[in-house]
Order: structure tokens, then sequence, then C-alpha cells
């Protein structure tokens, strides 16, 4: 099943956010982190990202659906921090 955004909007799979750095390091959970997110697909009028983008966006803009054991967001254009 494909989520097929509508609009401005952004369809993403979710990340896990990294709980140790490569040396080791245990990181906190800080109480409003960024979430990161791969483009899987986007609307009609969105015009600066694209499918196959790593994403940046904040916990409590986005929509989650969770479809076959993967946990996508639904994210507005506007609401996306940065590309990385």
């Amino acid at each position: 099943m494909q989520l097929k955004p509508l609009q401005d909007r952004v369809v993403a799979l979710k990340e896990e956010p990294m709980t140790q750095t490569k040396s080791g390091i245990l990181l906190g959970e800080a109480k409003e982190a960024p979430a990161y997110a791969v483009v899987e697909s986007v609307g009609p009028d969105v015009k600066t990202v694209k499918e196959g983008d790593k994403i940046i966006t904040k916990d409590y803009s986005t929509t989650s659906v969770k479809i076959d054991d993967k946990e996508y967001i639904i994210v507005k254009e506007e609401d996306i921090l940065a590309t990385l």
C-alpha cells in the first residue's frame, strides 16, 4: 500500500533516532528532538523536496501512520526544517 499525499503534504518513512554513538557513548533523549525521515512520496504542490530526500522535522508538526510494521509521517512542506 502506498500513501498518496495531497496538496503540499509529504509522506516519509520515519527513522529511529540514534541512541549510541559509533564510539559507544549513550545519547540522551531530548524532549522535542527533531525527527529524521526519508521522503517516500510528495503531493502535487510540493516544490522543495523529492522522493529519496532525507528530511528533518519537529515531532509535533507531523501525523504518524503505521502500515505493515513501518512508521510513516505525513507533514506539510512548510513544516520541514531541513534536508540532509
